[in-house]
């Protein structure tokens, strides 16, 4: 944990402020004296992202990715996510909606409806995100990340991209990269546009709405004030609705681990107590079979007609890949088709910015930002099991299917079935409880709504004082989020009573459809529009900065250039949790009471200061330094240095150190206790099992299903991390040039819970994390967070242009790629690194791909305009299932890599009548599915296909409308 602050620190502080102060007040006063310096001084300099001092070739020597509108339109993009998922170096993380669906623990409560940025796969809390260069609150209901969801991209003019850390420059966040939207500064006229983009095979389209007016000529009447108000809509895309979303695939080692089935599977519940007493007791057996079985479904009875003839998307259970004989006879539902690929999402958003003219060389402005954000997560039914145990998803004894006047037929056919294989002598006596597990259809799909709300006001002043410039912003940010839920979801007591009595029917055979009473039963006992929880999070600033030459220092290439200034903020975060004065139980909602914050805050308090130190005309040192003080952290002091090398003209070479940090949450500081159900088979007692993993042939390896706690720790410190980067731009003539950019990032001290392969490799360090009963047998594993281990993670990218003419038009060719050579994690301080990662299959996170790249060819003619596009993602090595992961069975067809994904655009421009501008798009032009893969669904979305790596909308259609109104 980084030292308090002292009161040295103070006064260095003091001196720093008096330094960056004291240009501006001696140029003030020759300011006075030339009242007539022309504006003009401002405009042919900028600010880039990564740096704070204004000049004319900063892009050159920082490596900055940078998208204009124009280029934005051409690919057919239409928002924030879109970009990210196609930007090579974007991580491929969980960051986008496809990747957020089914129900979720706290951990990952914040993906409901939220897209993160993940630059070089370090995460969406490790990247910052700017709007117009300052900080934008993180998403209400996490405060981790910001949602890309509320930028208002309709009114982008261009999107930066810093490919390098910049904690010296912009404080906590900045390891992986900085993006900066940047929104139109100022705007005359009246402009609307309309973008639809619809698949070719339905579901998942794109429909957006514009419009933008502005009036007020800067140079002419001192001023100008424009808005734009943009309203956008993503339809459904269901797992249904793609061929490729399918996990009955056993022979390839893909196969749903469910036995909540829409035809139940009948259960036994134990060999002692109350769950020996239902009809199939503590087990049956088979002849010639010595293993127990527990899970049995009468239409997977050898000479049945098939689990298939079941139920729609129901098969056989492969328990040979899940290493569970017992459930030899039990039918599987495909839960993870019936997921939702694309969440339906409805958004507005609005930005408005007017700014006045001051004399000739100060500007003063005011710009609001407010949007509105519904979306809707919809998941698979709620499974059902009448077991006697206290999880979620369990309901007891007191609903296991009864034989009495509502279903005596359907009773007896079970019975019957399991009687005529099984023998009677095996079964409790005819009219005993059936215990089962089932898969409610007829409750329909489970659906959380998630409303976010965000604004953000800037006031600020900007201009120049001599040569000086200086830039002064207030800043009021919000994000508030809620989400309520919506179907699927029913009150426990009703639900239960609906199953004791026998009036809901797990046993309902195929193509008969529960009663007219049962379903206005469960209308009765619905809890759709019950407050799962709301959040907000609020940031307040107060920044300032000055750029500018130090006349009185000159070194041999030419004049010291210095940026400087201050930046305070405040950071709020509340969760609300259950505010419900009723807290009658729904079953398996996921409420989050246990983690409910009051409105918690910190303050920041920072200086910076960054030098452009020209050592030889073409050698150029840059300095940046910064210091940020964190209330109940104490400070933290961050460097950057970099440099600039030109041998001759048409060669540049450039290079950077740094380091870095990232501040703990308030989530992970202080949220109460959770506890999440372990729900895979591939988990054993390394007490007993030192790999952890679980294997029916080895003795002391049992599957075990604790629960895991998840919770805050208000003793983490910061993240650290370094940075180092090398590169070159080879620009031999104007038609060619090329950017290559080696870089490292090393993360220590790594924010998270508690790992448990970890916890499991090192289970001598880590004994008292797995909680056990007074048997010995864990029922519990504690991962709250902690401070352990870090990552270490290398690559190149690329970067190259050549352009010429063709026919009376300009034709050019861009390759941009990505190549990561390494990424190694270690789980202590103490260890070292594990064997590289690259090119093999990462739970939850990043899959760090070895190379993706964007192969761009556009054609330029008139009023026309051409642009085909071509993505590549490599392979890599899949996750193993559970069987080929403890050697015990291999499926024939398993492929232990994944094919790599391409995919081409193309669009077509036409600016053929003044003022309108038509862009046509075909996505995907092959109609590409994506690659198979057979990575477990209970940690990961993407039924058979990898939600992190591909598109799963297949060939779509788009076109952009734009007109100039005046």
């Amino acid at each position: 944990m980084p030292a308090k602050t002292t009161p040295v620190v103070h006064r260095l502080c003091a001196a720093l402020l008096v330094a960056l102060a004291a240009p501006v007040a001696a140029q003030a006063q020759e300011a006075s004296t030339t009242p007539d310096t022309p504006s003009v001084k401002t405009l042919d300099q900028i600010t880039v992202t990564g740096s704070r001092i204004r000049r004319a070739d900063a892009e050159e020597s920082l490596p900055i990715t940078s998208f204009s509108k124009e280029q934005i339109d051409a690919a057919g993009i239409s928002s924030a996510e879109q970009l990210l998922m196609q930007l090579n170096i974007a991580g491929n993380g969980s960051d986008n909606l496809a990747s957020n669906g089914g129900i979720v623990s706290e951990e990952q409560r914040g993906n409901n409806g939220v897209s993160g940025a993940n630059l070089r796969g370090q995460g969406a809390d490790a990247t910052l995100v700017l709007l117009n260069g300052r900080r934008v609150a993180t998403h209400g209901l996490k405060g981790r990340a910001v949602d890309l969801n509320a930028i208002p991209f309709a009114a982008i003019e261009r999107v930066e991209v810093l490919r390098d850390g910049a904690s010296a420059i912009y404080g906590t966040d900045a390891i992986g990269g900085v993006i900066n939207f940047i929104t139109k500064r100022d705007f005359q006229g009246a402009q609307v546009s309309a973008f639809v983009d619809y698949t070719e095979a339905g579901g998942g389209n794109v429909q957006r709405g514009s419009i933008l007016f502005g009036t007020g000529d800067l140079d002419k009447d001192g001023w100008n004030a424009f808005g734009t108000l943009s309203i956008k809509r993503n339809t459904i895309l269901r797992g249904s609705d793609r061929d490729f979303s399918n996990t009955f695939q056993p022979d390839r080692g893909l196969s749903p681990d469910t036995r909540g089935t829409p035809f139940a599977n009948v259960f036994s519940l134990g060999t002692t107590g109350v769950g020996s007493t239902s009809l199939l007791k503590s087990g049956v057996f088979e002849p010639g079979n010595a293993t127990r079985l527990t899970a049995v479904n009468i239409f997977n009875l050898p000479g049945a007609a098939g689990c298939e003839s079941a139920g729609d998307d129901m098969g056989p259970y492969a328990y040979r890949i899940w290493n569970s004989a017992a459930s030899k006879y039990a039918c599987a539902w495909d839960y993870p088709a019936a997921a939702v690929i694309q969440q339906p999402q409805d958004s507005v958003d609005f930005i408005g910015r007017a700014t006045f003219r001051i004399g000739t060389t100060h500007e003063a402005y005011v710009e609001m930002t407010a949007s509105k954000v519904d979306v809707a997560k919809t998941f698979e039914p709620n499974q059902i099991s009448s077991s006697t145990s206290t999880a979620a998803t369990a309901l007891g004894p007191s609903t296991w299917f009864p034989r009495d006047i509502n279903n005596p037929a359907t009773y007896d056919a079970v019975y019957d079935a399991l009687a005529a294989y099984f023998g009677a002598g095996q079964l409790g006596a005819r009219g005993t409880p059936i215990a089962y597990r089932w898969r409610c259809e007829a409750c329909g799909p489970r659906q959380i709504e998630t409303t976010t709300k965000s604004y953000r006001f800037v006031a600020g002043i900007g201009g120049l004082v001599g040569d000086w410039n200086y830039d002064v912003g207030l800043t009021r940010g919000s994000s508030k989020s809620e989400s309520i839920l919506g179907t699927g979801f029913h009150y426990t007591d009703a639900l239960k009573q609906m199953l004791g009595s026998g009036l809901l029917n797990p046993f309902l055979p195929p193509g008969q459809e529960q009663s007219a009473a049962a379903m206005a039963a469960l209308d009765a006992a619905s809890a759709a529009g019950v407050k799962l929880y709301g959040g907000e999070s609020i940031v307040t600033s107060l920044d300032a900065s000055v750029s500018g030459d130090l006349g009185f220092f000159k070194l041999p290439g030419g004049n010291i250039a210095m940026a400087a200034g201050i930046d305070l903020r405040r950071e709020e975060f509340r969760f609300d949790g259950d505010q419900r004065a009723d807290k009658r139980t729904v079953f398996n909602a996921p409420f989050d009471d246990a983690n409910a914050l009051g409105n918690v805050n910190r303050d920041i308090k920072a200086v910076f200061v960054e030098l452009s130190l020209p050592v030889f005309k073409n050698f150029d040192i840059n300095l940046a330094g910064r210091y940020d003080d964190y209330s109940g952290f104490g400070g933290t002091t961050n460097p950057k240095v970099s440099f600039k090398y030109r041998p001759f003209e048409s060669l540049l070479f450039r290079g950077a150190y740094s380091t870095g940090f990232k501040v703990p949450n308030f989530n992970q500081l202080f949220n109460g206790l959770s506890e999440v159900q372990y729900v895979g088979l591939d988990l054993a007692d390394p007490e007993t099992c030192p790999t952890g993993v679980a294997n029916p042939n080895v003795a002391g390896c049992d599957v075990i299903r604790p629960v895991e706690l998840f919770g805050g720790n208000a003793a983490l410190a910061p993240e650290e991390s370094k940075q180092k980067s090398f590169g070159l731009v080879y620009s031999p003539m104007s038609q060619f040039n090329v950017a290559v950019d080696w870089w490292e990032i090393e993360r220590e001290s790594t924010i998270r819970a508690a790992p448990r392969d970890t916890l499991i490799q090192y289970y001598d360090l880590f004994r008292d994390n797995w909680i056990r009963d007074s048997s010995g047998e864990v029922v519990a594993i504690d991962r709250r967070y902690i401070n352990s281990g870090g990552s270490l993670m290398r690559g190149v990218e690329v970067d190259a242009n050549l352009n010429g003419e063709l026919a009376g038009g300009r034709w050019n060719v861009n390759l941009n790629g990505s190549l990561i050579t390494l990424f190694k994690t270690k789980a202590l301080e103490a260890l070292p690194y594990s064997p590289n990662l690259v090119g093999k299959y990462v739970r939850y996170f990043n899959l760090p791909i070895r190379w993706k790249h964007t192969l761009n060819f556009g054609y330029s003619r008139g009023d026309w305009s051409h642009n085909l596009s071509q993505f590549h993602r490599d392979g890599y090595f899949d996750e193993p299932p559970p069987s080929v992961a403890n050697g015990s069975y291999i499926p024939p067809a398993w492929k232990p890599r994944v094919d790599g994904y391409t995919t081409y655009n193309y669009s077509l421009t036409w600016t053929g009548i003044e003022d309108i501008k038509v862009t046509l798009g075909v996505k995907n032009l092959t109609d590409k599915d994506p690659p198979f893969t057979a990575h477990q669904n209970d940690f990961a979305a993407g039924a058979a296909w990898e939600a992190r790596i591909a598109d799963p909308r297949g060939r779509a259609y788009s076109l952009l409308f734009e007109y100039s109104l005046w």
